[in-house]
């Protein structure tokens, strides 16, 4: 039997930052234009971790079943490669952490839009349901995206642009446009994460037949791409604030971007890719420092 030890490590805590960034982000920006609702956002908060640790739990599940999880693999060895968790175990795990996430999903969109949009809580409902089954379906199933490229894209909508113009219509009860360029940073930040992943994992990837942009791009340009997700999404957030400014608060994040800047650098001088790994954490953290500052300033500006 899997022990506790083995599900918080199936869970790979390290993912939660990133996980979070994007509903800290929309309940940031929410405060800002005056629409901030507390119980709304720990609802959010507590769901998006669900589906973060459901998403880990097929992931570990679906590149066991295919065979990629294997001695070659960098990064950390999971848990169904190292028999901690057995393969129905990892089943009735994922089925118990998804039957969370659509609990406490339904709660949240209920509380969000019931009262004044039926057709909103039912198109909720649905992205809800969309975001488990491409969290299962990155790379668990016959025909996993994952394995063809298109994570990133899953990545860049599910991370960036659905949890903070989701979470903010949910507290605010209508769509802001000027919150989609902070959207679109929280996007562009964690595709840099998981295109570090697989850089990381390259190697192996290609031979399991794994096809994921650094595959097709090679190393060289991957390191391209991974600068240009950066650059776009400081960028974006930058238009934001010039447009929306109300106080000079609102700059607090720049704190953080020594930190984007210093790992960029140190990622272009890397040949071998097994020391990419820490980077993925790092990334993980700046982002959710970077996430923390943005919203402080925020508040910050109209107190």
């Amino acid at each position: 039997m899997a022990t506790a030890k083995s599900w918080i490590k199936a869970a790979r805590l390290r993912t939660l930052p990133l996980a979070l960034s994007g509903v800290l982000m929309g309940c940031g920006l929410a405060w800002f234009y005056g629409s901030f609702i507390l119980h709304i956002c720990i609802l959010a908060i507590i769901t998006a971790t669900l589906i973060q640790v459901f998403s880990n739990f097929a992931n570990d599940f679906g590149d066991n079943q295919r065979g990629t999880d294997n001695e070659f693999r960098l990064g950390p060895t999971r848990t169904m490669q190292s028999g901690e968790i057995s393969h129905s175990e990892m089943k009735k795990g994922m089925t118990i952490i998804g039957g969370l996430s659509l609990i406490f999903g339904i709660w949240l969109v209920y509380t969000g839009t019931w009262e004044f949009s039926k057709t909103a809580f039912f198109s909720f409902i649905g992205l809800g349901v969309l975001s488990l089954i491409a969290a299962y379906f990155y790379t668990a199933g016959k025909k996993s995206y994952g394995y063809v490229g298109l994570g990133d894209l899953a990545v860049f909508l599910f991370f960036g642009l659905l949890p903070v113009i989701g979470v903010f219509y949910l507290n605010a009860a209508y769509f802001e446009t000027a919150i989609v360029l902070p959207a679109l940073s929280m996007g562009f930040f964690s595709t840099g994460v998981l295109n570090l992943n697989n850089m990381r994992d390259l190697e192996n990837d290609q031979k399991s037949g794994k096809i994921t942009l650094p595959v097709r791009m090679g190393a060289r340009n991957s390191r391209i791409y991974h600068t240009a997700m950066i650059l776009w999404g400081w960028f974006s957030v930058i238009i934001f604030t010039l447009h929306q400014q109300e106080s000079i608060w609102q700059w607090l994040f720049l704190l953080t971007l020594p930190l984007f800047i210093k790992d960029l650098a140190t990622i272009h001088r890397i040949n071998e890719e097994q020391k990419l790994d820490p980077f993925l954490k790092k990334l993980a953290l700046s982002t959710l420092a970077f996430t923390l500052l943005f919203c402080l300033g925020l508040i910050l500006a109209v107190l």
